[in-house]
């Protein structure tokens, strides 16, 4: 199984990923350590996941993953948003 999530940083912005393991993932990002975590969320502070969604495989992952990167901001939160119903 794989996860495309939404990781919601210390100065507010939003990083898109995919794992196959979000607890690990998270972690890795939140501790910082140099190839650990992304280099985009090492500067800006990982914080948590606000979304994620599951994948049987990783192709369909890989273009969902692209098609939430494309996305704006405010579609990004839609998204969110529309999760925590």
């Amino acid at each position: 199984m794989y996860y495309i999530y939404l990781l919601e940083c210390a100065d507010k912005s939003l990083y898109t990923g995919i794992t196959t393991d979000l607890d690990r993932r998270i972690k890795e990002h939140q501790s910082g350590k140099e190839g650990k975590g992304a280099n985009y969320t090492n500067a800006k502070g990982a914080v948590k996941i606000v979304y994620s969604e599951e994948h049987p495989d990783r192709s369909s992952a890989t273009k969902r993953e692209a098609e939430i990167k494309k996305m704006s901001r405010q579609e990004k939160l839609e998204l969110i948003a529309v999760s925590l119903f």
